[in-house]
């Protein structure tokens, strides 16, 4: 099955997709925004972490009801190993002092992602975050860390050829919807903006399935400087779109 819990169902808000707006941000540019500065990559981590919380702040007060970070993929492993534990650090720092203000702000916490590989007290840190946040339905905050969204696609097929296997599923039963419920994002309203930041153009095998129909818009910010202005200017530019998932306009020719 998937990983991640399924303490979703407990937000109210999680399932209401008639209300939700679901944004994902691919939150690059801490290694360049420090080397302007002359300093090392984790100076430039340890900003991206004040960014994020300024962004989520403000997230709330623009509309957004639901929002997935990429803050670690699988590929990540493949960086120096000072800079991996530095960034594990942070993570475990971020919930731990930040914790306590989500949950009491009505912030649901969901981290997705691959559990092999991480450390003990990473693991203790986000069944602590999902446990304090369960019930919680004002926001909700899913954190892809260790994650690719690949892998996360070939262990739903995988899951779902466990269930034909054992007689509980027939291949006639996958559609595209039901194929969703096997992913670590199961649960979530439809994809709707993905934001990078720091001028890059392409997703970096995050959220390949959910993004199908999702709004693109590219910021050339570094993450450590975004706040909820840039965030703005996004959803500005995202509310500018006109979104047709595959249909024309009534009375409409295609050319």
């Amino acid at each position: 099955m998937p990983s991640g819990p399924d303490h979703i169902a407990e937000g109210k808000a999680a399932l209401d997709g008639s209300k939700a707006l679901h944004v994902a941000i691919i939150m690059d540019g801490n290694g360049r925004w420090a080397k302007a500065r002359h300093q090392i990559r984790t100076f430039g981590h340890k900003a991206g972490v004040d960014a994020l919380k300024k962004t989520i702040t403000a997230a709330g007060d623009l509309g957004v009801t639901h929002m997935t970070v990429f803050a670690f993929s699988t590929e990540n492993w493949r960086r120096p190993a000072a800079e991996v534990s530095d960034l594990m650090g942070l993570l475990k720092a971020f919930i731990r002092s930040d914790l306590d203000r989500l949950a009491r702000e009505g912030v649901c916490v969901r981290i997705i992602g691959q559990r092999d590989g991480l450390p003990a007290d990473i693991l203790s840190c986000i069944h602590d975050a999902h446990e304090r946040t369960r019930h919680n339905s004002r926001f909700f905050l899913q954190v892809a860390l260790n994650y690719g969204a690949q892998a996360d696609i070939v262990e739903g097929a995988k899951a779902f050829a466990r269930r034909v296997q054992s007689g509980e599923a027939r291949i006639d039963d996958l559609t595209p919807d039901a194929f969703g419920g096997f992913l670590s994002t199961h649960g979530l309203p439809t994809l709707d903006l993905v934001i990078r930041t720091s001028g890059e153009h392409r997703l970096s095998n995050f959220l390949l399935w959910e993004a199908a129909y999702a709004e693109f818009v590219f910021q050339d910010i570094l993450w450590p400087d975004y706040d909820g202005a840039a965030l703005k200017a996004a959803l500005d530019e995202f509310y500018r779109r006109e979104r047709r998932f595959g249909a024309v306009e009534a009375g409409h020719v295609p050319a």
